[in-house]
């Protein structure tokens, strides 16, 4: 299983990068294209296109976690 220890993606169209640091910190970009929401709890990303490739690149990092 792994634990989500960074929330975070680049928006393509303005370069913005974007980080959730809690839970329900929703945050857009400057041109307002994508966001990002859940903290370290959960990854939700909003975006505009048909295709998430076309609109942002994750940055989300994880690191193996046993319970």
């Amino acid at each position: 299983m792994n634990k989500l220890i960074r929330n975070a993606i680049k928006c393509k169209h303005c370069g913005d990068i974007i980080e959730s640091k809690y839970r329900h910190d929703f945050v857009t970009c400057s041109c307002g294209k994508v966001s990002i929401d859940g903290g370290l709890d959960y990854c939700r990303v909003a975006f505009t296109s048909k295709n998430p490739e076309d609109d942002f690149i994750d940055l989300c990092e994880y690191e193996e976690y046993n319970s």
